[in-house]
C-alpha cells in the first residue's frame, strides 16, 4: 500500500487531499497539533511514518487571516519554518525516505503587480511581512539538500472550494448585498480550484523529473471587480455594494484581519505547469464558481 504523510493536514486543503488519496487506496497519516494521527512533538514517530512513504505534503502554518501584531507575526513565522525543519531532519534520519516532498508556499511572495503577470522565471519578489514569511519558508525548505527525495514548493494562489476556505465569507457578502468590488477593484485576483490543486500534486507525483518551484494558480487570473461580478452572476444576484479601501481597513481592524488579503494585487501565471503539459479542469473563474456554488 502506498503511503502519504499530510503535515498540517486538518485544515481545508488537508481534509480534501486526505479524502482524495484515500479514494486512491493510499494509507494517509496526518501530522497536526490537534486531531492528527501524529503530533509535532513525536519526532521519532514522524521519522518512522516517513519511512517507505511515497509522498509528504507539508501544509502546516498558522493562518494569516489575523492582525499582524508581534505575537501573531512570530507564530506565523515559527509555525512554518519550525515544522519544515522538523520534517527535513526527520527525512535525513530515514533509511528509505519519501520519494517526494511537496511544501506549501504562497503566491504572495511576488510583488503587488498591476503592470504584468509574475511567472517562476521572471516574477519579482516583493517586500513586506507576508513576503518575508514566504521567503523564509522556502529558504527553510530548500536549505535541505536531499539525495533520495525530490523537493517541490507550490506557490499557491487563493484556493477555492466547497467546504471551507474563502468562499463562505464571499458568499455571505454577496447574499447580503455587499458583493461589490473591494477598493478600486482593479487589483488582480489569482486563484486555484481545490480539485486542480489536488490534480497538480498528483501530476508532480507521477512525473518523476519535476522539482523546484511551481506557481499553483489557474491560467486565467481576473481583477477583483470581475471576481465579484462573476460571483454575483453565478448566484443570480444582480446588485452588490462596493467596499471602499478606507471602510475595508476599518472593518479589518474590527474583525481582526488585514486588508492585504483583499487589496494586494496578485497576478500570477502557472508558466511551468503549462510548459510541462498540465491541463486545468477549471481554467476560468466562471467554470470554477459554477462548480463550487452549484450546491
Amino acid at each position: 500500500m502506498k503511503k502519504i504523510i499530510l503535515a498540517g493536514g486538518t485544515g481545508f486543503v488537508g481534509k480534501y487531499l486526505k479524502k482524495e488519496y484515500l479514494k486512491l487506496g493510499y494509507k494517509v497519516i496526518v501530522i497536526a497539533r490537534n486531531n492528527g494521527d501524529l503530533n509535532w512533538l513525536d519526532s521519532a514517530k514522524i521519522a518512522a511514518a516517513l519511512e517507505n512513504s511515497t509522498l509528504l505534503v507539508n501544509l502546516a502554518g498558522k493562518s494569516v487571516n489575523c492582525r499582524y501584531n508581534e505575537k501573531n507575526k512570530a507564530e506565523i513565522f515559527s509555525s512554518r519554518t519550525e515544522t519544515t525543519n522538523i520534517l527535513g531532519e526527520a527525512i535525513k534520519n530515514c533509511k528509505n525516505p519519501p520519494e517526494l516532498w511537496i511544501n506549501a508556499s504562497t503566491a504572495t511572495i511576488y510583488r503587488d503587480a498591476r503592470d504584468r503577470p509574475m511567472t517562476e522565471k521572471d516574477g519579482e519578489i516583493g517586500t513586506g511581512f507576508s513576503v518575508e514569511v514566504a521567503k523564509k519558508w522556502e529558504h527553510a525548505f530548500f536549505n535541505f539538500e536531499m539525495f533520495k527525495t525530490r523537493q517541490v514548493a507550490l506557490r499557491m494562489a487563493i484556493v477555492l472550494g466547497k467546504d471551507g476556505g474563502v468562499i463562505e465569507p464571499f458568499d455571505n457578502l454577496v447574499r447580503f448585498g455587499l458583493g461589490g468590488q473591494q477598493g478600486d477593484g482593479k487589483q488582480m485576483f489569482s486563484w486555484i480550484h481545490i480539485e486542480d490543486l489536488y490534480r497538480i500534486i498528483r501530476f508532480i507525483e507521477l512525473n518523476k523529473n519535476r522539482n523546484g518551484v511551481y506557481n499553483c494558480s489557474a491560467p486565467h487570473p481576473i481583477t477583483n471587480n470581475t471576481f465579484m461580478r462573476t460571483f454575483r452572476q453565478v448566484k443570480k444576484i444582480s446588485f452588490g455594494l462596493p467596499a471602499l479601501a478606507l471602510l475595508l481597513r476599518i472593518g479589518a481592524a474590527i474583525i481582526g484581519t488585514e486588508t492585504e488579503l483583499l487589496l494586494k494585487s496578485r497576478w500570477v501565471l502557472p508558466e511551468r505547469l503549462i510548459q510541462h503539459g498540465f491541463e486545468f479542469r477549471y481554467p476560468t473563474i466562471t467554470e470554477a464558481l459554477t462548480d463550487i456554488l452549484k450546491k
